[in-house]
């Protein structure tokens, strides 16, 4: 593999409707020391304004989803690492990214890495940003098979090779699946635990109707797409039984999980790549069998 440089192309998406935020995104990636750095704003249905000079951006007329939200902006910027950030996180310091790319450095077959997410203001942090089965420590570094998308850092031409972001997802699930590419294409991805961005760590007081649809037709999708026919049909009998006990009491979360499902099963997909059985071995391995 070729040597990699210390720049970064940072996409920035955003829909305009945390300007604050989003100033102290971008102000945070300015601020980064001992690397180079190559800043474009994707607005997603909201054409970018009012942002510090120097900074890029991209006018998406009409809301895209967030993977080809950030597609479109990987081209505009140049750098080895390609580094997504979600428009409410902020970089803790100055030398995050030169963290970031020490990792890189040190082993050549690391093209992923999600840094910890904290609260900023001392929450617990929720589960679902350590991306592995245990949780509670999430102050140690492990190799990932899901991913939580806020702050990404993806070798350019390991992106290059496995696709990119799967615009198919819209939003929800397209971490896993591009993790899950770049295990089969050979590499590691990395949570790594001693990089720290914060994130309000703020539950949603409620669920809408698309978060239940598209938890069960993006799982029916990322099933579809990646996995062999045999597992992945463990994999969506496994995730239709967590969700039948997580709905129980829940009608209407119900009807729309059934809604998203029978779209899953429907989507006429483009591509489909399924993983190997080697790479199926490997996530054993690691206690992470794409079976839930």
């Amino acid at each position: 593999m070729t040597e990699l440089n210390p720049s970064f192309a940072c996409v920035v998406l955003t829909q305009g409707n945390r300007a604050d935020q989003l100033r102290a995104a971008v102000s945070s990636i300015l601020g980064q020391v001992n690397v180079t750095v190559d800043v474009v704003v994707v607005g997603n249905g909201w054409k970018p304004v009012g942002l510090a000079r120097g900074t890029k951006t991209v006018y998406i007329k009409e809301n895209l989803g967030i993977p080809a939200g950030r597609n479109a902006g990987v081209n505009q910027v140049e750098g080895d690492l390609l580094f997504f950030l979600d428009d409410d996180v902020i970089l803790q310091d100055e030398n995050t990214l030169e963290k970031v790319y020490e990792k890189f450095k040190a082993d050549k077959k690391l093209a992923l890495v999600q840094p910890q997410p904290q609260d900023p203001n001392g929450l617990p942090t929720p589960r679902r940003w350590i991306p592995r089965l245990n949780t509670r420590n999430p102050n140690r570094s492990s190799a990932m098979f899901a991913l939580w998308e806020g702050a990404t850092t993806v070798r350019r031409d390991v992106f290059e090779k496995v696709g990119s972001w799967p615009y198919e997802f819209f939003y929800g699930h397209e971490g896993i699946d591009l993790v899950w590419r770049i295990w089969d294409a050979g590499y590691k991805c990395l949570y790594a635990a001693d990089v720290v961005v914060t994130h309000p760590a703020v539950e949603p007081s409620t669920r809408h109707k698309i978060y239940y649809h598209h938890q069960a037709r993006n799982r029916v999708i990322l099933a579809r797409k990646n996995l062999p026919r045999i597992i992945s049909a463990i994999y969506l009998f496994n995730w239709k039984l967590i969700s039948f006990l997580r709905f129980r009491f829940d009608k209407e979360g119900y009807n729309e999980f059934k809604l998203g499902w029978k779209d899953g099963k429907n989507f006429e997909l483009v591509s489909v790549n399924k993983i190997s059985w080697f790479t199926i071995l490997k996530m054993t391995c690691y206690l992470r069998p794409p079976i839930i």
